[in-house]
């Protein structure tokens, strides 16, 4: 998770590195990885590619957090995964700088889409099934209401990239608490096992 978390920090403190005009507060992350400017194939595989990657191998561990505790808790994780499967692919397709490409753009509304309509059914089983106590429920209904909420219904005029920017921290910010909470609970619970007989 925190090399997820870094990657994506450090890329885009570094975006305007060869596009100076490119703003934080005006324009959506994306943008600046659209094919035909500079830098774009580096900056979609630090922004998204490369976190997603990070993200969906740490979160196969854990899986055994959550065995024996439902289908929701199961379910849940997997439509996480399939955020973080969204937000990679955010990078593997990238946006046109031209506009000409429509099916570009289309693609990569569509996976753009997918990464949050998938975190938001997610929070809500993992706050139902995961059994993890009421901070991490709330943390869950928490994410996956302000997450779409800064992501799709916040103002797009100056602030679209602000906005957009705080969804993304939103997001990444719970897989590190989801990763610390259900960690902990399988560090203690293994600590608490009787020890094996020799």
């Amino acid at each position: 998770m925190g090399v997820a978390i870094g990657l994506f920090t450090l890329t885009l403190l570094l975006a305007r590195l060869g596009l100076p005009e490119y703003s934080h507060r005006v324009h959506p992350v994306a943008l600046r990885g659209a094919s035909g400017l500079p830098g774009a194939m580096l900056f979609n595989a630090g922004a998204f590619l490369l976190p997603g990657i990070a993200l969906l191998l740490a979160s196969q561990a854990l899986r055994p957090s959550l065995a024996g505790h439902g289908w929701a808790a199961r379910i849940g994780l997997t439509l996480a995964q399939l955020s973080a499967l969204a937000f990679g692919l955010q990078g593997a397709l990238p946006l046109d700088a031209s506009g000409q490409d429509e099916h570009a753009m289309r693609l990569h509304a569509l996976v753009w889409m997918l990464w949050w309509i998938a975190f938001v059914p997610a929070m809500l089983l993992l706050a139902l099934g995961a059994r993890r106590g009421v901070e991490f429920v709330v943390a869950c209904l928490a994410a996956g209401v302000l997450v779409p909420l800064l992501a799709v219904l916040a103002p797009v005029d100056a602030w679209v990239g602000l906005a957009q920017r705080l969804a993304f921290a939103l997001w990444l910010g719970w897989w590190l608490v989801a990763a610390l909470v259900l960690s902990r609970v399988s560090a203690s619970a293994q600590g608490s096992s009787p020890p094996a007989r020799r």
